[in-house]
Formats: C-alpha cells, sequence, structure tokens
C-alpha cells in the first residue's frame, strides 16, 4: 500500500514504530483510530499535491529538539 507522505508523516506523529507493528499493520486498523480517523477526513478534502508540516500527537511529545539537545 502507499501513502501520501503527508499521511505517512501522520501516522508516524502519532504512533511509535512499535505500536504500528503491532496492533496497527493493516489500513483498517489505521482508520480505526478516531484522531487519525479526523485527520484522513480533513486531508482527503485537500489536493492530491497539498502539503503541510506535521505536528507530533500531544501524547507522544518528547524533549523539544534544537540546538544543544
Amino acid at each position: 500500500m502507499r501513502l501520501h507522505q503527508l499521511c505517512h508523516a501522520a501516522i508516524h506523529a502519532r504512533f511509535s514504530e512499535a505500536e504500528i507493528a503491532r496492533r496497527l499493520a493493516s489500513p483498517e486498523a489505521l482508520q480505526a483510530d478516531e484522531e487519525l480517523a479526523r485527520f484522513i477526513a480533513w486531508v482527503r478534502k485537500r489536493p492530491d499535491d497539498f502539503h503541510a508540516p506535521t505536528r507530533r500527537s500531544k501524547g507522544k511529545r518528547g524533549p523539544k529538539r534544537g540546538k544543544g539537545a
């Protein structure tokens, strides 16, 4: 299955690699996640070449990266 880069980034912003492998390995499982389902509904309304920055999910945020980090 091919994913648009924006969708791929949104999935990895919300879930860890382990969580994806453990319980979200199918498109149906990803679509069942409420937050991701809202994102999918939103992005479906955008043109195919649409791109936007992806923010990390509140539950997955760690220390900020930047200078000296």
